[in-house]
């Protein structure tokens, strides 16, 4: 009890019992936001679900119920403050940068690409499809090409019609199943069915090769179609021995023995089937780079190359900005800014835009820069002119950035130092040497870096430019300005098949290498900013 002089009594209320912390009244509106962005977490969760029980794959399913419901207790709790604002950011951090990395690194480390993508049941299956024959007399089916998703890219479906029994049926990759919501017209074809999207002839005749190479397996053989009207069911020339654990072909008896290790089936004379299976290669991918003479000699040029090209185009527009920057920064000169407006206008510019104005510019016939200049140079054809052509793109599109980072940092330096210098008898070019620039470098070493990181791995500099070329004639997959990352889009995506663990292992020297210079890098910024702090 507390007693007040000339007042009345008064009694302290008694402090709470726990230290829970009282829950905010955050008002109707705020309590509609937090249950409308929960659901969608919930909605979001439950679409991302379907997939991974639909492939079985249960870690994946349980990391997602997992990471579902420790957000909604976090959100749903009046408790854990910090960690309500750091838990977005930790999401996405785990699903655009640390999970990518992981999945990059696990891959590196398999054959996975064209040819290996699913497992050995997989492959075995798709080799007897692939040698299905029809066989004379056998039954034609009436056929309907349909999907189950965007008629231009969706998955493609047979619907097939007995002639004997009538029963319609849809065939995929998987195998066939019977379907009763089907109309069939009086030829036998199926005009519509539930959950199917029927594809016209155009939409049709531009996925003629998906349709040719899907074959339907079945007992003993495949479902192929003849055209896109009609349907066979035609015997496998190879089946798959497990007695042997091999492949053999019917006909002319030739064998196939699977090889664990490469994940193929091969012949005694080293014939080798185009499909096969994923599996675990260790180093070979990383191994290969030094191994194999086809791809060492252009890897380590394209590497010599990348290097030049990142310290030319960081180094090239810190120059060009610094001195430009340097000029404005004079207070006699008249109209600074609107010369500074002028200057950064390429950077104010879409990258993309202006890197295919840019390739249109050096063309050879009709560029600006043969016209203008009266010259006929094969800016795009020759290895030195290309090489130079992306270092002067690049030269225009990032010294306004550079220029600009460059006059914030002089403004930034004590105009005292400058004037002391002087007075102790210093020149211009030593005080600039001596004081300016190393107080520059201080402040712009870890742009510099990122700067060089960035350029390192500039996919679109070289690909919007020249696609990585000229290419020479005995190596369409290497060109003379690619760099390792456009190298690496055409191993992973390109149209002579994709390799997607030599891309990855490719991919983790790239973040290797840029790792170890960034590393040096830094420690020499943490040395600079020793001595001159």
């Amino acid at each position: 009890m507390t007693t007040q002089l000339g007042g009345p009594v008064t009694r302290a209320l008694p402090a709470p019992d726990n230290d829970e912390p009282p829950e905010r009244n955050t008002g109707l509106t705020g309590r509609i936001v937090k249950i409308v962005l929960l659901g969608l977490v919930v909605a979001i969760a439950i679409w991302a679900a379907f997939p991974l029980v639909a492939n079985e794959a249960w870690i994946g399913l349980g990391i997602l119920v997992a990471t579902t419901a420790v957000l909604l207790w976090l959100y749903l709790t009046p408790r854990h403050i910090p960690a309500k604002y750091l838990a977005p950011g930790t999401v996405l951090l785990i699903a655009f940068q640390i999970f990518p990395v992981l999945y990059t690194a696990s891959t590196a480390f398999t054959n996975y690409g064209d040819g290996h993508r699913g497992n050995k049941d997989e492959a075995v299956v798709a080799i007897e499809s692939a040698s299905v024959t029809q066989v004379p007399g056998s039954l034609q089916y009436a056929l309907s090409v349909a999907t189950t998703g965007n008629p231009a890219t969706g998955p493609l479906v047979f619907l097939i019609t007995d002639p004997v029994s009538k029963q319609v049926s849809a065939g995929d990759a998987d195998g066939l199943k019977k379907i009763d919501d089907a109309t069939v017209s009086s030829s036998g074809k199926v005009t519509a069915a539930d959950g199917y999207t029927i594809l016209n002839a155009g939409q049709a005749s531009l996925r003629s090769k998906e349709i040719t190479d899907l074959a339907v397996p079945v007992d003993g053989g495949a479902i192929r179609s003849s055209g896109l009207s009609r349907a066979y069911e035609g015997k496998a020339g190879r089946a798959y021995d497990k007695a042997c654990d091999c492949v053999r072909d019917t006909t002319t008896g030739k064998t196939w023995t699977a090889d664990e290790s490469l994940g193929a089936f091969v012949a005694a004379d080293g014939e080798r089937l185009a499909q096969g299976w994923k599996v675990g290669v260790g180093f070979s991918n990383f191994t290969r780079v030094v191994t194999d003479r086809s791809i060492s000699g252009p890897f380590l040029s394209t590497l010599v190359w990348n290097f030049a090209f990142a310290l030319g185009s960081t180094g090239g527009t810190f120059i060009l900005g610094m001195l430009v920057a340097l000029a404005l920064h004079s207070k006699k000169v008249r109209g600074r800014n609107v010369y500074r407006l002028l200057l950064v206008l390429p950077y104010a510019m879409p990258a993309f835009a202006m890197l295919l104005v840019w390739r249109d510019m050096f063309n050879t016939d009709f560029g600006l820069i043969n016209n203008l200049f009266g010259l006929h140079v094969n800016w795009m054809g020759e290895t030195g002119t290309a090489r130079l052509a992306v270092l002067l793109v690049q030269l225009w599109l990032g010294y306004p950035y550079m220029f600009l980072v460059t006059t914030g940092a002089l403004q930034a330096i004590p105009a005292e130092l400058s004037e002391a210098s002087r007075i102790d008898g210093a020149g211009a070019w030593q005080s600039f040497r001596r004081i300016v620039l190393p107080l520059l470098m201080v402040a712009l070493t870890p742009l510099l870096i990122s700067s060089f990181a960035f350029n390192f791995n500039n996919f679109n500099a070289i690909y919007l430019t020249t696609e990585g070329g000229p290419f020479p004639a005995d190596n369409p997959m290497n060109g003379a300005t690619d760099l390792l990352i456009t190298y690496t889009y055409r191993l992973a995506f390109g149209g002579s098949g994709a390799q997607y663990g030599y891309a990855a292992a490719i991919s983790i020297f790239i973040f290797m290498i840029v790792g170890v210079v960034s590393a040096i890098a830094f420690r020499r910024t943490r040395a600079q900013e020793e001595v001159y702090a």
